[in-house]
């Protein structure tokens, strides 16, 4: 669950908030470095100001740290004296701790030993980077009963005779998983791209999906975004991408692929493809294609309009609506979909949620207002102190009071059991399915000064009727088992006309097509 920002960003599944941060990056060399940001929160008219700085002043053989909060700092001269000293002289030669403040509960510098290796010392400034974001944020004050004070001590410890970036981020990894919550992670700067474009929904390419063939190692076409260059181009889902501008692919990862595929708008790409046949060039079954790279818009809505037929006979118009993901397009794309069935005539809506990992908060928030009106309770936050924080639709105005089955499994968590929760408690909704995953944690996520990404659990969340969702998840009204369950595919435009059928095989949407005619048979518009 997400609320994302342009360099700091914290997701924050359960807030209708603002958030504002500014950062600034003055001098980052191999010989000083220092940032700082500022944050302001606003849940229900309750602001609180997060305020953070660090800096490094690298002299020969150590490196000081400036480690600046607003509050609950607590003097780490006593723990850090006592580690350092315990090293040995060649390593640690000498360490002074100063601080650069009078107030010394708002100001503190630790110095530690600086890495010989560039690319190590990086992540030692990344991980003093984590562990001060942890020590603020973490739902858990008694960080899993340890002393995370000591942590930094010993993982720094731990990644100074380190020589590669990728081992000492293990150390950090390590440092975090003590915290026993899986929640709570570092991702790398490439794996963070590929979350901001998820969560964007817009990415500027060709509109190729890719994957590695397991059996041959080789790059294959998946599917192409429909008036995509790609799909213009008459690419297809099987075609193996061989070469992207002259550059080989053999042993090149599917993401590394994406990344060289993406590029400003206007500029062009030129791929050869291997489709089985020959396209003229020379080569049998390769062909060049040179591609301009477009704004690409990643919808996660795919819905369609079931014909069903009613016990007393009547054919009514059942509204199908998957969500795949709670991105910043969620809600402005599941409007349209439903202002475009009422339309049509639907009387009737199934929205499902099975396999959605979850997302943005404002995503979710937003797909709740087509749902529910007035005032209502979407979820109950807890926070690090114990205080609970009811968060409610702001003057809610459902699109449509039309039946509603919301369809749900051990893959839907996060944003998608706090949007379930919310139509089921309020009585907008009756659940089909499995028990959800069971995701009851809020994540903020905040980009480091390298570029990857540290997600921390900040709090957790209760529905409206204050049943806990933490490892347990919802249990859904009507149970569908996975026996019967034949999840549709994604089905692209040309393909619509095999929707029903696809969908008509889905046993779980049938026993939702049921409870929406027990709804309908007793008059209600819930």
């Amino acid at each position: 669950m997400n609320l994302v920002c342009r360099r700091v960003e914290f997701h924050l599944p359960s807030l209708p908030a603002t958030s504002s941060e500014s950062p600034r990056v003055s001098h980052f060399s191999d010989q000083a470095a220092a940032f700082s940001y500022r944050k302001s929160l606003k849940w229900n008219n309750v602001s609180q100001t997060y305020a953070t700085k660090m800096s490094w002043r690298t002299q020969p053989g150590v490196t000081s740290v400036c480690y600046e909060h607003g509050s609950r700092l607590k003097n780490l001269l006593e723990s850090f004296g006592r580690g350092f000293l315990g090293l040995s002289v060649a390593a640690a030669a000498a360490f002074p701790l100063t601080c650069d403040s009078p107030a010394l509960a708002e100001s503190l510098t630790v110095a530690f030993p600086v890495s010989r290796a560039r690319e190590v010392n990086t992540v030692q400034r990344t991980l003093v980077e984590a562990w001060g974001l942890i020590r603020d944020t973490f739902v858990d004050p008694t960080f899993n009963h340890q002393d995370w004070d000591s942590k930094l001590q010993q993982t720094m410890v731990e990644i100074f005779p380190l020589r590669s970036a990728d081992a000492a981020y293990n150390k950090i990894s390590g440092m975090l998983s003590t915290l026993d919550d899986p929640f709570t992670r570092i991702i790398s700067p490439k794996e963070y791209q590929s979350f901001r474009i998820g969560s964007d929904g817009n990415l500027q390419g060709v509109g190729l999906f890719i994957n590695v063939e397991p059996s041959t190692g080789h790059l294959v076409v998946m599917s192409c975004v429909e008036g995509s260059p790609a799909a213009r181009a008459g690419i297809h889902g099987g075609d193996e991408l061989v070469e992207i501008n002259g550059e080989g692919l053999d042993g090149i990862d599917s993401e590394t692929a994406a990344q060289k595929l993406r590029g400003p708008y206007g500029t062009t790409v030129t791929i050869k493809l291997h489709s089985g046949s020959d396209a003229g060039t020379g080569h049998p079954g390769i062909r060049e294609v040179k591609l301009p790279r477009e704004n690409i818009k990643l919808s996660p809505i795919s819905s369609a309009i079931i014909n069903h037929r009613t016990p007393d006979g009547r054919i009514s118009k059942t509204g199908y609506v998957k969500l795949s993901a709670f991105s910043q397009t969620a809600a402005a794309d599941m409007e349209d979909a439903i202002y475009d069935m009422e339309d049509q005539g639907v009387e009737s809506y199934i929205l499902d949620l099975r396999n959605n990992p979850g997302g943005l908060v404002k995503a979710g928030l937003d797909v709740a207002q087509i749902w529910l009106d007035g005032d209502e309770t979407v979820v109950n936050t807890i926070d690090r102190d114990g205080h609970m924080l009811p968060i409610n639709l702001v003057d809610g105005h459902a699109i449509t009071h039309d039946p509603l089955v919301v369809l749900v499994n051990e893959g839907s968590a996060s944003a998608s059991e706090i949007l379930a929760g919310a139509l089921h408690d309020n009585g907008r909704a009756i659940l089909v399915g499995h028990r959800t995953f069971g995701k009851g944690r809020i994540q903020s996520v905040t980009e480091l000064h390298d570029g990857s990404a540290l997600f921390i659990t900040v709090a957790k969340y209760l529905s409206p009727a204050l049943h806990d969702i933490d490892k347990v998840g919802i249990n859904p009204d009507v149970q569908c088992t996975s026996e019967m369950l034949n999840a549709p595919k994604e089905v692209s435009l040309e393909d619509k006309k095999r929707v029903e059928s696809v969908l008509e095989a889905d046993s779980c949407i049938l026993v939702a097509e049921h409870q929406l005619d027990i709804q309908q048979s007793k008059g209600t518009a819930s």
